[in-house]
């Protein structure tokens, strides 16, 4: 008896003390809400604070904030951020290495998420789905720990945006058709739209944007129809339609209300079209900013009377910055301007010409990515690192080009030993990559109007990354941090395996007891 009674205490002890902290356990979350701001710079929460009173008020005061968040790939472009989101991954491993590639097996270009083997559902649109990820999303190995108990929902009005970070196993992804005013998805998910989404498409939300003014800056189109659902997307009006279906899926699927953690990912893509168009120093950037700040504010507010926030962890992220404006730039007197379209093309196809007679050099070019044509090469009987150091020449004589690798080098590990070259290493991917990464020098963007991004410096890699909810520290963290980090810190609060292709780390400075 008195045996027994000791091993009993000791027992206690050991468990009180020495268990390991994964056998105790801790609560878990009931909803994992994560948020991408499309183009949304880190610098937009610091030089528009005094403006925000919502979400990004409430985020800045009770969120565990980190001020010097870099994206660690290139390009900074919406598919690569969105999968780096819950899949920690870097390009070389997910697999997707731009919005869109030249696939070398069928000859064609096709996007991150185009899949000819299911149809969409609900719009005018082609099929879509998760299959060109490579690795799997913290949804993904939630749906695996506990037998597909957790639901797992993506949405956006960019297809890519709900797809990535949602997973393979999501129980729906969505995004906004603009040809049809509709949010679609696809016959991956299920053979038919659930039923709370052909209600939502019924009730013609987007409709009622008609001849609606966001002022001072545009007015949309009046009556109904293609010309305003494509013109939503640039303006305050897309957002508010995400924010609306969001809601409209947290009650229906009774997100945060089951037996399991659920996920959703919701993406505000308005900022993007807008940051686009008109640069990251616009009035329309600083007031659609203010905007989202209140939209945020209605969804959390939201998701507390629906599950409580006590219950959630939420993430807010965004996916790349953008670069100013080149007029902007030369005003300012700093470096900058465009690059004129197609000019590093011609010089490649001008030098190869020269050296190895005439031809159809580039077999597709894509997001600063070239293709050159293997079967030419193969049919001049030439090596394809010598055309490509040919060609590599050539386009670092463009004006502006800053520098140029080739697939060989990559694939070989050789890229110059800074944090540039690090960037396009984590990005290439034999399988995908093109042969030539163009990079140009900082503040030079191609096209004659509006800006873009896609490069490896601070203003397209610097993006907020904020955790708020159940068991995360509040404060200002200044370490630096990649986003990659997000996914494998999800996992840990979950106590689910990390996701496959993870290169982070766990952010156990914010986690608390």
């Amino acid at each position: 008896m008195f045996t027994r009674l000791i091993s009993f205490l000791l027992l206690i002890v050991w468990a009180a003390l020495g268990a390991p902290q994964g056998a105790v356990g801790r609560a878990k979350p009931k909803l994992v809400v994560g948020i991408v701001i499309d183009q949304f710079r880190y610098d937009y929460l610091t030089r528009f604070r005094d403006a925000y009173t919502g979400g990004f008020d409430r985020l800045l005061k009770n969120g565990a904030v980190f001020t010097d968040a870099e994206f660690d790939h290139f390009p900074t472009v919406t598919a690569v951020g969105h999968s780096v989101f819950l899949t920690g991954a870097t390009p070389a491993l997910s697999g997707i290495v731009g919005n869109e590639w030249y696939d070398r097996g069928s000859g064609k270009m096709v996007t991150s998420v185009s899949d000819d083997s299911v149809k969409g559902l609900g719009g005018q649109g082609g099929g879509a789905s998760p299959r060109r990820l490579l690795v799997s999303t913290v949804g993904d190995e939630m749906k695996m720990a506990n037998g597909g108990k957790s639901r797992v929902i993506g949405i956006s009005l960019k297809d890519r945006a709900a797809i990535l970070p949602a997973g393979h196993m999501a129980d729906g992804a969505y995004w906004f058709d603009g040809k049809s005013g509709n949010f679609v998805s696809s016959t991956f998910y299920f053979q038919e739209l659930p039923e709370w989404v052909v209600e939502f498409n019924r009730e013609r939300a987007a409709d009622r944007y008609a001849g609606i003014a966001w002022e001072p800056f545009q007015r949309m189109p009046s009556p109904a129809g293609a010309q305003l659902w494509e013109a939503l997307a640039a303006s305050p009006f897309g957002n508010e339609l995400v924010e609306a279906f969001a809601e409209r899926a947290i009650g229906r699927e009774r997100l945060g209300r089951n037996e399991a953690t659920d996920l959703l990912a919701v993406s505000f893509s308005a900022n993007d079209y807008v940051g686009h168009r008109a640069g990251p120093d616009s009035p329309q950037v600083r007031d659609l900013s203010i905007r989202t700040d209140r939209l945020l504010d209605k969804f959390l507010r939201f998701i507390d009377a629906e599950v409580g926030l006590s219950n959630v962890v939420l993430v807010l992220t965004a996916d790349h910055g953008v670069a100013p404006l080149p007029e902007l730039q030369q005003e300012r007197r700093m470096p900058g301007g465009r690059i004129a379209g197609g000019a590093v093309e011609r010089a490649v196809e001008s030098a190869l010409a020269a050296s190895y007679g005439e031809g159809k050099w580039i077999e597709r070019s894509s997001e600063d990515a070239i293709y050159l044509n293997r079967l030419l090469i193969h049919q001049k009987k030439l090596t394809g690192a010598e055309v490509e150091r040919v060609a590599a020449e050539a386009a670092r004589a463009v004006p502006h080009v800053f520098r140029v690798y080739t697939a060989s080098d990559l694939s070989r590990g050789h890229a110059m030993a800074d944090i540039v070259g690090r960037r396009v290493m984590n990005g290439f991917n034999a399988a995908r990559s093109a042969d030539l990464l163009v990079l140009y020098e900082p503040y030079w963007v191609p096209g004659a109007h509006g800006t873009s991004h896609g490069v490896a410096f601070g203003y397209d890699a610097h993006v907020p990354v904020i955790f708020m909810g159940k068991g995360i520290k509040p404060g200002a963290y200044r370490r630096r941090i990649v986003p990659n980090d997000i996914a494998p810190t999800l996992a840990a609060l979950l106590e689910v395996e990390t996701p496959s292709g993870s290169v982070g780390r766990v952010l156990d400075e914010i986690i608390g007891e």
